[in-house]
């Protein structure tokens, strides 16, 4: 084919020299160099024409040059690619966080009232998130109150862990919330107070330390399972249990939790208590928030007679009032098993409304009001002014 091409070429350059070499005879003027470079640009003109009209023997040397070069190119560049991408997957995260929330307010005890600065459980802490390869990430997290009605001095810790995530789930060792914090005090704990949520707080779980735990995300449910692990103290083997199963869409947030715990004294176990508790939390527009926990306790005692029942109830609403303010109000009800006529009973009930300014997201300026009734002793109620503010840097390396 490649002869064929040459000998149409030939016979192209010859039919185009005939006028040429004709005009010479007749004028006897020489060829000039600007008689090439047309000649030339015809014959280019010619041959791309006949490749047009003729595809089949269009095949540029370079194509098929082409053709074979990426088929080597890729076998090596192929792991080169995979190497910066998985490097490129690698991804490190620091958080650094506090809040202050200082409080100052009068309360009323015994008649008498007392004019006192306090702390709304100001904290400060840091967080590491390691991305190391697709759905494979390690975590440290440490967290620290800061004691605002005292002297200001760092606390005890909040959390102090180490995690894993992996494809299976997330494993973590150390201070940790445990499953009844995560899935039924957090959402009735709305309020600006160290006491908040208000039945909750008096013996149920915040943060535990020597704790292993386990969660787990397939679509709108959590599962959280957590055991406590103290040498130190209890039994030798795990001192408290604590599963939950959470739901969560379309503003809805339902939870269901067990807790079964030992009860020492002194190395001395008493018993356990038992608790099945649940939560239910829903947004119903963009305004208004509701939320309700309730937990049920048993103090199951070796002691014969010892056994009682209990609970705890928390009530929350949250409503939008204007762009910049909200007003919060709870009713609360905790009872600790004992009759009313024991001098060892705590029970209490009581409600509390807060009103609260928010100029902007990182600040919060509340006023509250708080009352507390007791089945044995004095009833207790303050109101309190106090700011909230949130600092959170977040540096990726």
């Amino acid at each position: 084919m490649k002869n064929a091409i040459s000998s149409v070429t030939k016979a192209i350059l010859i039919i185009l020299c005939l006028p040429l070499t004709c005009a010479h005879a007749n004028t006897e003027r020489p060829v000039t160099m600007a008689d090439i470079e047309a000649l030339e640009a015809q014959l280019k003109a010619l041959k791309a024409r006949f490749e047009r009209q003729n595809p089949s023997v269009a095949q540029p040397t370079q194509d098929v040059k082409s053709a074979s070069e990426p088929t080597t190119k890729k076998v090596h560049a192929t792991p080169t690619r995979a190497a910066k991408s998985a490097i490129a997957e690698e991804k490190r995260k620091l958080d650094v966080y506090a809040t202050m929330r200082p409080t100052y307010g009068r309360l009323e005890t015994n008649g008498e009232d007392n004019w006192d600065v306090r702390d709304a459980l100001s904290h400060a802490g840091l967080k590491v998130t390691h991305e190391f390869a697709r759905d494979w990430s390690a975590q440290l997290h440490g967290e620290w109150s800061i004691d605002v009605a005292n002297e200001g001095n760092f606390g005890r810790s909040r959390r102090a862990y180490t995690a894993l995530n992996t494809p299976i789930g997330r494993f973590g060792i150390g201070k940790q919330r445990p499953a009844q914090y995560l899935f039924i005090a957090e959402y009735v704990d709305i309020f600006n107070h160290a006491n908040s949520p208000f039945a909750y707080d008096p013996e149920s779980l915040f943060f535990v330390d020597n704790l292993v735990s386990y969660r787990l995300t397939p679509g709108p449910f959590t599962f959280v399972a957590v055991a406590q692990f103290n040498g130190e103290s209890g039994s030798n083997s795990d001192d408290l249990v604590n599963v939950g199963l959470s739901y969560d869409a379309n503003d809805l947030h339902a939870a269901l939790t067990y807790q079964q715990n030992d009860v020492y004294a002194d190395d001395v176990q008493l018993g356990d208590n038992n608790l099945w508790a649940t939560s239910l939390a829903y947004q119903f527009t963009p305004r208004f928030y509701a939320a309700v926990a309730y937990q049920d306790k048993n103090y199951d005692r070796r002691a014969p007679g010892a056994d009682r029942s209990g609970h705890t109830f928390d009530l929350s609403f949250a409503y939008q009032l204007a762009k910049a303010y909200k007003l919060k109000t709870g009713y609360f009800d905790f009872d600790d098993g004992y009759q009313d006529s024991d001098p060892a009973a705590g029970s209490f009930d009581g409600f509390n409304v807060t009103l609260e300014w928010s100029p902007i997201n990182a600040l919060r300026v509340h006023l509250e009001y708080l009352n507390k009734s007791f089945v044995n002793g004095d009833d207790f109620d303050s109101i309190s002014i106090g700011f909230r503010y949130d600092y959170k840097t977040t540096i990726e390396y």
